[in-house]
This record gives C-alpha cells, sequence and structure tokens, in this order.
C-alpha cells in the first residue's frame, strides 16, 4: 500500500501543501477555520501521519524536552519526572529522561545525547554541574533550565523551591514544641555547599537554631539523600548515648529510614524522638505516624521550566536573581512532630 503524502492531503482537501504545513504544525501563518477543518478531515479520512524525523531535519527542532534527573527511583524525583512529563504533554511534547546516578561524566553523556538529537528545550536537575558539562551546554547555545538546583559553574534561568525559609519553617516548628534542641540529617561530604538543596536545608537549620540560641556543634549528621542509607546512619544517631530530642531531615527518604531505624530500635515516635522531612512526597502522609514535611508545588514548578524552555524570550539579558523563579515552601503538619 503506498504511503499517504502531504501531497494527498492537499489534493484532497484543496489546498496547497503549505497550508497542510502550517495546519499540521499549527504555523507559522494562520489558517481559516473552514480550511482547516478541511485539511484535518483529509487527514482523517487518508490515515496520514507526518513524517516526525523529517519535520525535525527541516527545521532543526523536534518535539522532545530532555530531562536529566539524578536518580528517578528516589521518589522525590521521580514525582518531579512525572509532573514535567504530564506538563509537556500539554503543550504536545514528549520527554527524554535520563538518570545520571550523581556522577558528573554522565550528566555530561546525556547533556550531549539529547542536545545532539535537537531537542526543544532541555530541563536539567544536577546535582553538581561541572565545568564540562556547563561547556557543553555553552557549546551547543541550548534552551536550558535549571529545575530544583542552581549549580555555580551555569548561569542559566532557574525554578526552584524557597529551600532555606522551608527548612527554617520547619525547625522552628519543632523548637515550638519545647524539645531541648533539634538535630539535623544533612547531606554527604560531596554535597555542593552553594546551589544544591539539601545545603540550603542545612543552612535553614542552622539559622532556625541560632535564632533560638541553641549551638549546632555536633548536632549535624551526614548521610545519603536515599532511605535506605539513612537507615544505617540512623541506627547509628538513635542508639549513641546523646540521641536527639528532635531530628530535621533534609529529604523525606532521609526521614524514612531515620523512622525505620526508630521502629527497629523500639524508640517511640513522636513520644521520645520528634522527626521532620522535606518534600513532602508522597509516601510522607503513610508512614506510621505520618511524617511532617515542607512542600511546594512542583506541579507549578513543572509547568513553569517547561513554559520557560519553550520561550523563545528565555535568553533575554538580565541580572541572576531576575532568572530566578522561586516557588513558596509550606509546612505540612502531620503526627511525627508531636502534633495530634
Amino acid at each position: 500500500m503506498a504511503k499517504v503524502t502531504r501531497d494527498d492531503v492537499a489534493r484532497l482537501a484543496g489546498t496547497s501543501t503549505a497550508v497542510v504545513s502550517y495546519v499540521i504544525n499549527n504555523g507559522p501563518r494562520p489558517v481559516a477555520p473552514a480550511t482547516r477543518e478541511r485539511v484535518l478531515a483529509a487527514i482523517k479520512e487518508l490515515g496520514y501521519r507526518p513524517d516526525r524525523v523529517a519535520q525535525a531535519m527541516a527545521s532543526r527542532r523536534t518535539d522532545l524536552i530532555g530531562l536529566i534527573i539524578p536518580d528517578a527511583r528516589q521518589p522525590f524525583f521521580g514525582e518531579m519526572a512525572h509532573a514535567v512529563e504530564q506538563a509537556a504533554s500539554e503543550r504536545g511534547k514528549m520527554v527524554l529522561v535520563g538518570n545520571t546516578d550523581y556522577i558528573g561524566e554522565r550528566e555530561v553523556h546525556y547533556l550531549r545525547a539529547f542536545l545532539g538529537m535537537r531537542v526543544s528545550g532541555l530541563i536539567l536537575v544536577s546535582h553538581a554541574l561541572n565545568d564540562l558539562a556547563a561547556a557543553e551546554i555553552e557549546a551547543w547555545d541550548a534552551r536550558v533550565v535549571l529545575l530544583h538546583e542552581r549549580p555555580e559553574a551555569i548561569d542559566d534561568v532557574a525554578v526552584v523551591t524557597d529551600d532555606l525559609g522551608g527548612a527554617q519553617l520547619a525547625v522552628r516548628h519543632l523548637l515550638e514544641h519545647g524539645y531541648e534542641y533539634v538535630a539535623c540529617v544533612g547531606g554527604t561530604a560531596e554535597t555542593p555547599a552553594v546551589g544544591d538543596p539539601v545545603s540550603d536545608h542545612v543552612e535553614g537549620w542552622r539559622r532556625a537554631m541560632e535564632e533560638a540560641g541553641i549551638p549546632t556543634e555536633g548536632r549535624l549528621f551526614e548521610a545519603p539523600y536515599n532511605r535506605y542509607d539513612a537507615y544505617r546512619v540512623g541506627l547509628g544517631i538513635l542508639s549513641g548515648p546523646d540521641r536527639p530530642p528532635a531530628v530535621f531531615c533534609s529529604t523525606d527518604d532521609q526521614a524514612i529510614g531515620l523512622l525505620r531505624a526508630a521502629r527497629e530500635l523500639r524508640i517511640d515516635v513522636p513520644g521520645e524522638l520528634a522527626v521532620a522531612g522535606f518534600d513532602d512526597i508522597k509516601e510522607a502522609a503513610l508512614t506510621d505516624p505520618p511524617l511532617t514535611t515542607v512542600a511546594s508545588d512542583r506541579s507549578a514548578m513543572a509547568r513553569a521550566a517547561l513554559d520557560l524552555v519553550l520561550d523563545d524570550g528565555l535568553r533575554v539579558a538580565g541580572s541572576r536573581r531576575e532568572r530566578l523563579k522561586v516557588f513558596p515552601s509550606r509546612l505540612v503538619v502531620r503526627h511525627s512532630c508531636g502534633c495530634a
């Protein structure tokens, strides 16, 4: 059976191939409603399927959005990727996802691969964008929006959460319960000091403690972001002689690991230990007890990132602050902090 072409559609609709192209691509020129209906009817009758590869070669752009994240197995990044995919679908785009596993070389690999595919834009959740990755973005003159994190290596448009303010909300809330002090589970030695949400969470904890006149020395513990390693770290924190009365975890995954350690050690939460996290992943409402945490609107952030990465005015000059879109954080109070 012969392949249906754009010429066939134009012939049946009684119009030119250029008009058929305008209908398929929603531009660049307007098409009268009646003509558009004839073209769409012809496409349906003939079963015409546009050659997306040819379109991409002609326009040097595809309908693809590249999304690079650290690890989709972690619930926060999985939920963020889903939100981006939903937002892209609303704009008629598809999403390619690459997982870096927090490895800089893998981040560069996906940058090269996606940009080489001529994606319409790239959304990057980078743990610590290195100079090589930044140079790769500059070399392609790519449309890139940073999401969730804003590494110092590249000065590009970013959509982030008020991580510092959100952490202060959580720690202040714990202190208002009357706990003597709040310990903090932060990142690892590899966590970037600037531009990383976990670093901001730790700084927010430190500021809230200092505001209350409470020392922080010896009360910050390092742990990977995932619940499994955080569980092992939690066993050490909670079985020691100076067990803290309350703990703020930089991620919900860490908090879930800490709750598991407390259950294994038969420590009652919140009776003997208060716990709060950050991210408000869906599982936070189902932990035992339900986890008090800090939330932001991931769906709105994903839509904002899509709007920015598809905006022709993305690279309009402006200050670093003007190119930063910050979404507010809010405290989600559940039972793990001691509230009824």
